[in-house]
């Protein structure tokens, strides 16, 4: 975590913004990479006139210059109705014509509304006023030797709510300002991450019904079904976000939140956990915020590891207001992370259609956003890259395939069913095969981790998968001691190139048997290819208590939607083990767990195509 500095030593290279530009905005899972940090940092400091010569590149100085020109640059702290002042950051333009407002409130980083400057600039030359803002209770503090605190300039006071009424409310609050402030023609939000939920949330509480457009950025739609889904706590997650407020425990969050996430953690008091996600969830106020007809702007990942995509389509296909949904390749904010902090070689297209849908319902642009489909999919992981001699990474030439949609109903046109089948003679793997076969079992011993796993870290994975370098998995160490694996023969061309199309959400049917009274399942699709590497399509975690030992119990579950061409001459692997890093699990270590498939009962993986 990167401690403030004098704002006179901040500079930027062009090796620092290529350095972001092809890696991405996260160091870790819990850290922002020092060289995005690094910009934010410097375009305030030269805003506030404390840069040094020279302290940015020649097309960062003309941003910064050509902002000045048209615009005051202010640093206000805003004043809740309950005392706690948020730091903020305003852009006003210099006119007389009523002009719309942008308000963005900062992701869940220790750098507050610092670390996406560049876009707050980028806006104002768009033709917005802008106010952006730290939630309270975030942004980066560090313990002096006395034991006291000392917060950054952009570091807000009060105690994080982690997106609940207190937030509403301050959302309203600086809205109220930006009136005061601004007098706009409209307000609209814009929010990554954590303000994108924010965003969502004040625009549906607000009292006096006043934010017009929204966009929300690598969101979530319920925060409940993304803390705890299928009876399995997603611990990596949380634990890498409490990890990332910038500060201590005691210091960030009040003793009520902290029980919350105590019972979260050790899997007490669920109901309570759950009752407190839902007050957070967007989805359950769709009511309001479709009586208000907010225009509603979604951007997420399909390997998506903080809040899953199955619950953002479940509450984007609520909503019945102006919508669009882009789905991309990657996890948390790798889309649109670097084209929020810097400016790139080409225009950033996550960021550049978000831009476009405020254009459109603020400013009342006419362009392509007014016609836009509902859905927009990339598919996984259709780009075309070479490899970079000094760093042996791939980069990408030509970028993913994208297909649009009409409605996610339009996305998956058919459905086809694989059956599992028992291992044939000689080989230790199933067969993924058209017709049933009944009456087997398979064993394997539950509670160890395994080479199958969803990701090697929280965001991390999916930002390099982005940057064309997904995961490369080596199927001969997946230990079938703790796993069971079927898979297809290769697969013949179907559709153009192409074995299988897969778009939509697969669904399970399985047979299962544990010798312990719980178990938890971890399913995977594989795409393998002919030299028996693989790549990770998408994946789901099930947990199963009060089973009777040795007794059968038959499950249904849908894995996370995916959009996924599988080449010809390769094949489609199914693999169930009983525990990922990213989950809690129910699993009694050397326990046996027995997938079956009995007569009348077959077990099947559900395909969709498209």
């Amino acid at each position: 975590m990167n401690a403030p500095q004098d704002p006179s030593t901040y500079t930027v290279t062009t090796a620092q913004l290529a350095h972001v530009a092809n890696s991405g905005i996260w160091a870790s899972s819990t850290s922002v990479s020092q060289d995005a940090a690094q910009v934010g940092q410097a375009l305030v400091a030269s805003l506030q006139g404390h840069a040094t010569h020279g302290a940015l590149t020649p097309d960062l100085q003309q941003l910064v210059a050509d902002v000045q020109r048209v615009a005051s640059i202010g640093f206000p702290r805003i004043q809740t109705s309950d005392g706690v002042r948020l730091s903020a950051h305003t852009i006003r333009l210099h006119t007389a014509e009523p002009r719309p407002v942008v308000i963005v409130p900062s992701g869940w980083t220790p750098f507050g509304w610092v670390l996406f400057e560049y876009a707050h600039l980028q806006l104002a030359l768009r033709g917005y006023h802008v106010l952006a803002y730290t939630p309270r209770g975030m942004g980066l503090t560090t313990q002096t030797p006395g034991g006291g605190y000392l917060d950054s300039p952009w570091t807000s006071g009060g105690t994080i709510d982690v997106a609940g009424p207190l937030d509403w409310s301050d959302g309203s609050t600086v809205i109220d300002y930006a009136q005061e402030r601004f007098a706009p023609s409209a307000v609209g939000f814009l929010g990554e991450s954590y303000g994108s939920g924010i965003s969502q949330l004040v625009a549906a509480n607000d009292p006096e019904n006043r934010v017009k457009a929204v966009v929300a950025l690598s969101t979530w739609g319920n925060l409940a079904t993304s803390l705890l889904h299928h009876d399995t706590r997603h611990l990596q997650a949380v634990t890498s976000l409490v990890n990332f407020t910038g500060g201590p425990v005691e210091r960030k969050f009040d003793e009520e939140t902290r029980r919350i996430l105590r019972s979260f953690d050790q899997g007490e008091n669920l109901a309570d956990v759950l009752a407190w996600g839902h007050e957070r969830a967007p989805e359950t106020y769709l009511p309001a915020t479709n009586e208000r007809h907010i225009p509603t702007f979604f951007s997420n990942t399909w390997h998506e590891t903080l809040f899953p995509v199955n619950q953002v389509l479940e509450t984007f296909n609520q909503l019945t207001v102006p919508k669009r949904l882009n789905l991309w390749i990657g996890d948390h904010a790798a889309p649109e992370g670097a084209g929020l902090t810097i400016p790139l070689s080409g225009p950033n297209t996550p960021v550049a259609e978000a831009f476009a849908w405020l254009d459109r319902h603020l400013l009342g642009v006419q362009h392509e956003a007014s016609a836009w489909p509902q859905i927009s999919s990339q598919v996984m992981f259709t780009y075309q890259t070479r490899t970079d001699p000094g760093t042996g990474q791939n980069v990408i030439t030509e970028p993913a395939a994208r297909e649009p949609r009409e409605s996610w109903d339009a996305v998956t046109t058919d459905r086809e069913r694989w059956y599992l089948s028992d291992a044939t003679s000689g080989d230790q793997d199933g067969a993924l095969a058209t017709e049933a076969a009944a009456d087997w079992s398979r064993d394997f011993t539950a509670g160890n981790l395994t080479a199958a796993t969803a990701v090697d870290a929280v965001m991390t994975t999916g930002q390099a998968e982005w940057n064309g370098n997904p995961k490369i998995y080596e199927t001969e160490k997946f230990d079938r001691q703790h796993l069971l694996l079927w898979a297809t023969d290769a697969l013949a061309a179907a559709d153009g190139p192409a074995a299988r199309r897969i778009r939509g959400i697969p669904r399970l049917h399985l047979t299962v048997r544990s010798s312990a009274s719980s178990a938890t399942l971890v399913a995977y699709l594989f795409h393998i290819d002919p030299d028996d590497t693989a790549r990770i399509i998408t994946h789901e975690p099930y947990t199963l208590d009060a089973l009777t030992p040795g007794q059968d119990t038959a499950i249904n579950w849908p894995l996370q939607a995916a959009a996924y061409d599988l080449p010809a001459g390769h094949r489609l692997a199914l693999v169930v083990n009983s525990t990922d890093q990213l989950y809690s699990h129910a699993t009694v270590e050397g326990s046996t767990t027995s997938i079956s498939s009995p007569d009348g009962d077959p077990s099947y993986l559900e395909l969709p195509l498209g």
